[in-house]
């Protein structure tokens, strides 16, 4: 059956005028959402699979065309009403910095515009391909720090077990033949996505029982966890066999997507035994030989106004958001004062005030920002990322760094290993170190939404090497690099005090 056809008989031509045009303009309305999902598409290997999400909710859609016959697009307008709260969450999470919530309420509000302009029976009819999209959003980064954990646990366990000895404190983990780093990237992030997505897409394809789809997605949450676990495990054995951690660990992401393609065949012969794709299907209705029953009155009006309101209504979050990014004024011209040792460099100008000093005694360059007191949250995490060296798809290793007598005590630390760069970064909100997760953004959140007496403050510590050298010449440039800012950290008594001054507009 062509596409042309199968629209005639599911009575959708009036519909699609509405429908496509509405996705358009709510693509437009959220384009910051769609493209810095495509940008993480394209940077992070967790998440490269999104350029496969639509092809896969269109061969869903495609399966299911025989579930379209004989239906008829019916707008249901008032649903459209949802959008209000969905543009309120949109506000909070853009209030908050968190782009992940802001996409998952761009792909709520694809499906409230379907449900709107289609009606419930067509919805339900495409729930799965529908449902599915909420794979286009990069979530859970949220999880690396209980991923490293549950796979550090799991390597020190099973080197105990089979009586290999070790040291570990953290993601640390000691034997006699080195020092093996459960870094963000060997957490399993990558696998656990990837893995979630096929499981979903083969519970769709292979099962029908709603039972069964659920035991089956569950397993491709639990497997790969547990599967890099062996992975981690396999890498350390392997050093230990081999008698180098660096020689083991040369090739560790080739061997973990090996292990990964094992994984997701492991778990294909699980499912397979309990498949349901070859059971009788229901009947598809015979296509009738009359012409297309027509479309009821009233159905292009009533399609078109649904989308109007969906628009409408999620339009006032970004609205809102524009309005108080507009109360926003710039922060005075300040001066930068640094202590011993360091010399300060031209100050920047504009809506964000840029200022720096190096230190060339301690081999460490200040930079920082001073921002507008009701700034966007997201606009200062987007600022520490990029004063990290987070921007251009470098590598980049992210993770805490504390130093006893600094203030504050808890660092962001990122690594970068191209050009080799090193940034402890730090944000001062109300004059003082700020808060860590969500509680630093609700903070700044109030401040955007309420004003504020004094202004966002950011700080970053960079030390920069050469990182070329090989083998234990680039280890040491590492630990040359992290001793310095641990140093600078602790002996920049003078540093508080400066950044307490600038968020106080002094």
């Amino acid at each position: 059956m062509s596409a042309s056809a199968l629209v005639a008989r599911a009575g959708l031509r009036p519909a699609l005028p509405a429908l496509i045009g509405g996705l358009v303009l709510l693509l437009a309305l959220f384009h910051r959402e769609a493209s810095a999902a495509v940008d993480v598409w394209a940077k992070s290997t967790a998440y490269n699979h999104g350029f496969l999400i639509l092809p896969i909710a269109g061969f869903l859609a495609w399966e299911r065309r025989g579930r379209l016959a004989g239906a008829v697009a019916q707008p249901w307008p008032s649903v459209a009403l949802l959008a209000l709260p969905l543009a309120a969450a949109w506000l909070v999470a853009e209030r908050l910095g968190i782009m992940e919530g802001r996409q998952l309420v761009l792909i709520a509000l694809v499906e409230l515009l379907v449900l709107a302009v289609l009606g419930r029976a067509l919805w339900r009819a495409m729930a799965a391909p529908l449902l599915y999209l909420v794979f286009l959003v990069p979530f859970g980064a949220f999880l690396t720090p209980w991923l490293q954990d549950v796979t550090a646990a799991f390597t020190v366990r099973g080197l105990d077990l089979i009586g290999i000895a070790n040291y570990s404190d953290g993601y640390i983990i000691e034997i006699p033949e080195g020092t093996f780093v459960i870094a963000e990237a060997c957490a399993g992030l990558r696998f656990l996505i990837a893995a979630i997505a096929f499981g979903v897409l083969y519970a769709l394809t292979m099962y029908r029982s709603p039972w069964r789809r659920v035991g089956f997605i569950a397993a491709s949450v639990v497997v790969p966890v547990i599967a890099n676990g062996f992975r981690a495990l396999g890498i350390v054995f392997l050093g230990h066999l081999l008698g180098s951690a660096e020689a083991a660990a040369t090739d560790h992401v080739l061997y973990g997507w090996i292990f990964f393609s094992l994984v997701i065949l492991l778990l294909i012969l699980i499912g397979l035994p309990f498949r349901e794709d070859g059971a009788p299907r229901p009947p598809t209705p015979a296509a009738p030989e009359t012409t297309p029953p027509a479309a009821p009155r009233g159905t292009p009006p009533g399609g078109a106004m649904a989308a109007a309101l969906v628009l409408l209504l999620a339009a006032t979050g970004p609205a809102l958001s524009a309005w108080f990014d507009s109360q926003a004024t710039p922060p005075p011209a300040l001066a930068f004062t640094p202590g011993p040792g360091c010399v300060a460099g031209p100050a920047t100008g504009g809506e964000i005030l840029r200022l720096q000093a190096v230190c060339a005694a301690q081999g460490v360059t200040l930079l920082v920002d001073v921002f507008p007191a009701r700034v966007d949250p997201g606009v200062i995490v987007a600022a520490q990322h990029r004063l990290s060296g987070e921007e251009g798809g470098a590598e980049v290793e992210t993770g805490q760094l504390l130093v006893a007598n600094a203030v504050p005590r808890r660092w962001r630390l990122a690594e970068r290993a191209e050009h080799y760069r090193l940034t402890a970064s730090a944000v001062w909100l109300n004059g003082a170190p700020a808060p860590g997760g969500l509680r630093a953004r609700a903070v700044q959140a109030r401040a955007s939404l309420f004003g504020s007496a004094s202004f966002p403050v950011l700080v970053a510590v960079v030390v920069e090497g050469d990182q070329n050298a090989p083998g234990e010449a680039k280890l040491a440039t590492r630990t040359e690099a992290r001793q310095r800012l641990e140093s600078f950290l602790a002996g920049a008594t003078w540093l508080p005090e400066q950044l307490a001054a600038l968020a106080a507009g002094r």
